[in-house]
């Protein structure tokens, strides 16, 4: 049974919890003075050499309230494993290493290694085998270093287990209690987690001795800092929605959430194709893949990140504007541990959710469970997004004239008014190409930046019954009908832009890259309702037909095709995630139903060759070779 409660909301300076100054250093160069509440009241307890049981929502600091302590209990002199932190996901591993070693800066000797399946186990048993002090692993990836006899436990002096929740949804149970039960029973044990729930709690009783409960007294289990809003809305119609929110709110970095790994590819899809930079996180991605997406979204070189729930966890990007529930999650614990991914360390953030039909039921759960109220939103009309869009425009426009940062051309502004054109007639042509209005035929004519480059669409999400469409919404295909066999093409190349104008104002991160304007594509190919006859009359009609080549790009023929599922970001991504070459080397994507060509730099096929004939896509093993 558990001791005691205690309550803390009161934060505390660190030079208050009793760390070493090797530690408080580390601190104070990461820029923190102040504990957090759940650092305030774990570390000097765990400090102590007493079993603590840690609750409190996502993001409020839990990994530096077990790593401090956890970094002092440590003898770098000792060449052994003496602590063991158990975490869900290889995601959250990486992130809690991350964190010990920055805490660990000024502790000399002190080696923290990360354990999980995905990664080579080369590169762990080379650690393993240096000594390892701190071990920081997936049970199952710890369970199978410990049939190897290449992981011993003999030695630990403290046991972690972060997101045990979690966890234990994942099926984890059994694994944790076989490796609890190798670890020396005078250990030291730490539970922490967002919710304790009965299995949890039964845990804690077998394994814990006297245990301390630690938990921020609250009235809601989810981040004031973040508003919470939901929105009633068709699922035919949530691509619309969903688009029409982040341009309202001029959004720059957010995560998407779908319950499905299917729904994450078709909607990174989607996105893409609208000119929004995403890319997509579930299980099905080798841990390389995984490792590139998030590298690129901390750096804030994508705008969305599409994701799943076990996929996402352990993401702590600390600039996150926003968290959409594409799909409602299935219960108030994964709302709380998603929408913990924005408002962190007190900055604010918006959660999003999308509600159809009867799952506004579920809205009344989780706000049972969470203790907070959702507000219901109304879907933002094409004119409110297009008056957004504006006043985005403005607002760069009069920062832009106010810096005076910009080249003048005071020489063409004066010969279009020799020709008889009026001042504001030159500003609003060249507002209007630069906000939305058709591109100039001139090659040097500058190409418009994401936001302003797309122009306002017609009106396929359904308005508010105040307002009416100017016109009736055209017929929508939709995302789930995409034809069996796309062929991805590279986009033609992009003409020299034109000197920089008044208007022209710079724009930070992503949106500052100009995007070439939209292209009519090509009619998709009509589906192939049997697949085994169609696809193979119409192979066998034209059996040598193959879409050219450029001089300087190379064919290759993989053993994967539309059957399996495949789409073309799957094959760019695979490439670039394995070899580790920019995506710009590949070229046209041909699937057919069996197989694929694929057009990629003739100086790279080899490599390229060489290196996904050990891969798998789709859970298949591929075949690669010159066509």
């Amino acid at each position: 049974m558990l001791s005691r409660e205690t309550f803390y909301m009161t934060p505390k300076l660190f030079s208050e919890l009793g760390l070493s100054p090797e530690l408080l250093k580390a601190i104070d160069k990461l820029g923190f003075d102040q504990a957090a509440p759940i650092q305030a009241a774990a570390i000097p307890i765990l400090m102590q050499g007493k079993d603590v049981v840690g609750q409190s929502q996502t993001g409020s600091g839990k990994t530096a309230a077990f790593a401090a302590p956890a970094i002092e209990k440590v003898d770098a002199s000792r060449r052994a494993t003496q602590v063991l932190i158990l975490c869900p996901t290889r995601e959250l591993a990486i992130q809690v290493t991350e964190e010990v070693h920055k805490l660990a800066l000024f502790k000399r000797g002190l080696h923290a290694l990360p354990v999980y399946g995905g990664q080579s186990y080369d590169r762990q048993l080379a650690g393993l085998r240096q000594g390892a002090h701190i071990v920081i692993g997936t049970p199952g990836r710890i369970m199978d270093h410990m049939r190897r006899g290449t992981l011993k436990l003999e030695a630990v002096k403290m046991v972690i287990l972060d997101e045990v929740d979690v966890m234990l949804n994942m099926g984890f149970r059994d694994d944790i209690e076989l490796i609890l039960q190798a670890t020396p029973k005078e250990r030291q044990t730490a539970f922490f987690s967002a919710t304790i729930p009965r299995p949890i709690q039964q845990l804690i009783e077998k394994y814990s001795r006297d245990p301390q409960q630690v938990r921020i007294e609250q009235k809601a289990l989810t981040v004031p800092t973040v508003e919470q809003v939901y929105y009633e809305v068709d699922r035919r119609f949530k691509l619309d929605l969903l688009t029409r929110l982040i341009d309202l709110y001029d959004f720059k970095l957010g995560i998407i959430f779908c319950n499905t790994k299917r729904m994450v590819d078709d909607l990174a899809d989607h996105l893409n194709a609208q000119g929004y930079s995403a890319d997509r996180l579930h299980g099905d991605m080798t841990q390389m893949m995984r490792d590139r997406v998030m590298q690129k979204f901390r750096k804030s070189g994508l705008e969305f990140l599409v994701a799943t729930d076990v996929a996402a966890r352990g993401i702590d990007v600390d600039d996150v504007e926003a968290v959409f529930n594409y799909d409602l999650p299935y219960d108030g614990e994964d709302y709380v541990h998603r929408i913990g991914r924005t408002g962190r360390r007190g900055r604010e953030g918006r959660a999003i959710s999308f509600v159809s039909g009867r799952e506004v039921y579920q809205i009344r759960q989780i706000e049972r469970y969470t203790n907070t109220r959702i507000q219901r939103g109304l879907p933002p009309t094409a004119n409110e997004v297009e008056e957004a869009r504006t006043l985005v425009f403005l607002d760069k426009l009069r920062a832009t004239l106010k810096s005076g940062e910009y080249k003048r051309h005071d020489r063409l502004i004066e010969r279009l008014l020799e020709e008889g054109f009026a001042s504001t007639d030159i500003a609003s042509a060249l507002i209007h190409h630069l906000h939305g209005g058709e591109a100039p035929p001139a090659k040097t004519a500058p190409r418009p930046a994401r936001a302003e480059a797309r122009p306002a669409r017609p009106p396929q999400f359904p308005e508010r019954r105040d307002e009416r469409p100017a016109a009736p919404p055209p017929p929508r295909v939709q995302p789930a009908n995409r034809p069996p066999a796309p062929v991805h093409r590279p986009p033609p190349p992009a003409a020299a832009p034109a000197p920089a104008t008044p208007t022209a104002a710079a724009k930070p991160a992503i949106r500052s890259t100009p995007k070439p304007p939209v292209k009519e594509l090509p009619p998709p190919a009509p589906p192939a309702k049997e697949p085994g006859k169609a696809v193979e009359a119409k192979a066998a009609a034209k059996p040598k037909e193959k879409p050219p080549t450029s001089s300087f790009q190379k064919r290759l023929w993989i053993n994967i095709g539309g059957e399996a599922g495949v789409v073309p970001n799957d094959i760019i991504n695979t490439i670039s995630g394995q070899t580790g070459l920019p995506a710009g080397i590949v070229g046209a994507v041909d699937i057919r139903e069996r197989h694929l060509f694929v057009d990629v730099a003739a100086e790279h096929a080899n490599s390229i060759i060489s290196k996904l004939n050990r891969t798998q896509i789709k859970d298949r093993k591929i075949k690669v070779k010159a066509a």
